[in-house]
Formats: C-alpha cells, structure tokens, sequence
C-alpha cells in the first residue's frame, strides 16, 4: 500500500470512528432522556433504533454512490452532514428532536463506514488483507463498546447534551485534515440511481424496524397491527429482492450471495453483532436500574472489554492472515458463550466485577471473530462487487444490530410484565439466555467456513 493511500485509509477511519462510537454513546443515557423527557422504554428506543434506521438505509445507497463519486467527495460531503446533526443533537429541546438529530447524523455515518471498507480491501496487498482490516478494526469493533464508557464518564460530570457537544471539535477537526489531505480524483461512472430499489428498501426497513421495536406489545391490543406490519416488511423485501434481480442497474447486486463464503460469514456476523449490541442494553439496565450503580460505574464495567477490543482488534486481523477462519471463529465463539453463560448466572448477590468479568470474556472472544469474518466475506468478492459487498455487510449489520436490540427490551418488558415486578432481574437473564442461543445458531453456521487455497484476484 503506497504512502498517500496509507494517509488517506487513516483519515476515513478516524472519521468512522466517531461515527461508530455514537452507535452506542447514546445507550447509557437511555435511562437519563427518560427521566427528563418523561418518555417510555419503548419511545426512548428510538434514540439508538433511528439512528440504526436511517443508517441502515443509507448504507445500500453507499453502494451506488462509491461507484460514482470519488472517496474525497464523499467523505467531505458526509462527514459534513454528520457534523450539522451532532449540532443539532447538542441543541435539541425536545425528545423527537433529539431523535431527529440521531437520524441526521446517521445519514453522514451511513456512507462513512462502507467508504473506508471498500477503500481497505481495494488497497490492501494479496495476502494482507486481514493486516489492513485489523487496522480499521479500532474504528469498526473498538469505537461501539468504548461509546457506553466515555457516555458513563460525560454523563457522570455533564448533562446528556454533552454526549453531543463533545464531538463537534473533532469532526470539524477531520473535516480540515481530510480537505487538505484526501487527493482529489477524477471519477465520472455514470449510473442510474435505482429510486424503485431504495424505496421498497425504505419502507421494508421501517415496517420490521417498528414492529421490533414495539415486539413487546405482541400480546397486547396492538398484536395485530404488530404482526401486519411484520408481513408487510417481509412482502417489501421480497419485492426488493425480486427488483434486484431484474434491473440492469440495481441499488444493489445480490448476485453477491452466490459467493458461499461471503454469505456464511455475513450470517455468522449478524448473530453475533445481534448479541453484542443487545449487550450495549443489558449492561446499563442491569448496572442502574437492578444493581442501583451510578452511570459511572455502568461504563466502567465496559472498559476492560473495551481495551482488549482495542488492543487485538489489529492482532485479530493478523490472525486471519496466518490461521484457519474456521479455527477463529470456533474459538471465538467458544470463549463468548463462556462470558455470556457468566453474565447470564448474574445473581441478586454478584458483586460489579462479576458483570466485568463476564463483558470482558465476552470481548475477548468477539475481538477474534469480527475482523478475520469481515475480511473473509469481502476477500472473495471480485473488485466491481466490493461496493455492493460492502454495502450488504454492513446493511444486514444495522438489521441485525436493531433486531438484537428490540428482542433483548422485548424479552425484558414481557417477563417483568409477567413477573409484575420493573427491572427485574429475571428479565435481564432472560435477556442474556437470548444471546446465548443466538451464539448457539452462530456455532451450528461456524463449520461450513472454509478457506480457500488460493484467494481469487479482486479484479
């Protein structure tokens, strides 16, 4: 990899980073923004599930969008508008407008992340392709878990608006070093913009989001208006599916799936980023609201995951170099439900550095996975799908990042219902018992990777 290209990887990660990071910075002030707004668990979801909404939707534009512009447009352009949404988080005086501003930013970030993915594979020498993932792996698995620690901290000195205010400096910052920096490139591919594609996507993409995010009342009055709005997703997707498949210039190339190994490894993936973002909400509710901890110590009890992620995030892309995949994830995998068993055997008389323990297991084993399985799915993908590759990937990971979330509040909300007592920790147990048998799924997929002899030339 030349030195101007090496320059210009780490500027978009370092700018991904602050995007990923508000994935989940909003998380442990969930309970805050309750208290203040006068909002429910199931409105207060908003805050993380618009952002992953809008995200989600903006990352299959990604894929039309890289083939049309340059890196230099599109990180200039996005990051821009990621910067004008943080100021109006900071400045929002009401709920729906705090949420607004979350969807803002995720417009910005939803075009970030595909960006330094596809420009790492793209670059990255044969044979160090998991080198350069590990590389961008701080941004991508890193910025996620350290969010809930740095939130716990601000919100423990400063109001929530500060989780806002905190970030303008350094994406005004990355904007200037990225206009200086970042060469300009002539790219002129003309191509149709498929509006028919995005719009079945859009509104496959908000039916599922709503009916997950209100899953919970499944039993209630709203059960039918529920589960029509479930089997309206699964009949705009089908129609997204079916569109694809026949436009000449799609919003996306499915035919991406017929690659085994990419489709293996993005299943793998989503079970586990379910579990780890459904994580993201375990941990705050069952160190506030069932421990009676402060927000303080809810982040500190991410942190040691958070600085083993950090520091094998770039070893786990090694890793894949030299290793079987199948080897890596089994192993990771292993370790993860270790955490997780722990977590979930959480009783009324665990101390804090149980539930420490517990996270710190768990991302010791998720640090091995995420990198070499990103790297393995878009390692063999010819160089024209990348986009679209990518733009999947990350896709299906916002989805699922969304679902883990929705079934994690749902599983809570029904057995304290049950139970009649709030926060509970049943309920909370349950929630881990959830992400162990997605884990389970996730080992059941694990044996059908394998590594090719030879990875097929990206061009």
């Amino acid at each position: 990899m030349r030195r101007q290209e090496k320059i210009s990887l780490t500027i978009l990660t370092f700018g991904a980073f602050w995007s990923l990071l508000c994935s989940t910075l909003m998380n442990i002030a969930l309970p805050i923004l309750m208290r203040t707004f006068h909002v429910t668990a199931e409105q207060v979801q908003w805050v993380s599930n618009g952002y992953m909404l809008i995200n989600a939707l903006m990352i299959p534009v990604s894929a039309y969008l890289i083939k049309r512009f340059s890196f230099r447009r599109l990180f200039l352009g996005f990051t821009s508008v990621f910067l004008v949404g943080t100021i109006l988080g900071s400045m929002a005086p009401s709920f729906w407008l705090v949420v607004f501003a979350r969807m803002i930013q995720a417009v910005g970030a939803g075009v970030m992340v595909p960006l330094v993915n596809v420009m790492a594979i793209r670059y990255a020498p044969k044979g160090k392709q998991g080198s350069v993932m590990g590389f961008i792996g701080l941004a991508f698995n890193f910025s996620p878990i350290i969010g809930p620690t740095l939130s716990g901290i601000i919100l423990t000195y400063f109001s929530w608006r500060y989780l806002f205010i905190l970030l303008i400096p350094f994406l005004a910052g990355v904007l200037v070093v990225a206009f200086k920096a970042l060469p300009a490139e002539s790219h002129s591919l003309a191509l149709s913009f498929d509006y028919r594609g995005l719009m079945l996507i859009s509104l496959g993409l908000w039916f599922l989001l709503w009916a997950l995010s209100n899953v919970s009342q499944l039993l209630s009055g709203e059960g039918l208006l529920i589960s029509l709005s479930l089997v309206a997703a699964i009949v705009f997707w089908l129609l997204f599916v079916w569109l694809q498949l026949r436009t000449k210039q799609p919003l996306v190339n499915l035919n991406v799936f017929k690659t085994r190994q990419f489709t293996f490894a993005l299943v793998i993936n989503s079970l586990i980023i379910a579990t780890m973002y459904g994580n993201t909400i375990l941990l705050p509710l069952l160190v506030q609201n069932s421990m009676h901890r402060s927000p303080l110590v809810s982040g500190l009890v991410i942190l040691p995951g958070a600085l083993i992620t950090g520091f094998m995030s770039s070893t786990s892309g090694k890793f894949y170099d030299r290793f079987k995949i199948k080897h890596l994830v089994l192993i990771g995998l292993t370790i993860d439900l270790c955490g997780t068993l722990l977590q979930m055997l959480i009783g009324a008389q665990s101390s804090i550095w149980m539930v420490t323990l517990g996270q710190a297991v768990r991302q010791s084993g998720l640090v091995l996975m995420l990198i070499p399985l990103q790297t393995h799915s878009l390692v063999y993908l010819k160089r024209a799908q990348l986009p679209d590759g990518v733009a999947i990937f990350n896709t299906l990971r916002q989805v699922a990042a969304t679902m883990g979330t929705a079934l994690i509040v749902a599983a809570i909300t029904i057995t304290d219902a049950r139970l009649h007592v709030p926060n509970s920790r049943v309920g909370i147990q349950v929630g881990f018992g959830i992400c162990l048998c997605l884990l389970l799924v996730a080992v059941t997929q694990a044996f059908r990777l394998q590594n090719a002899k030879e990875i097929p030339d990206n061009d």
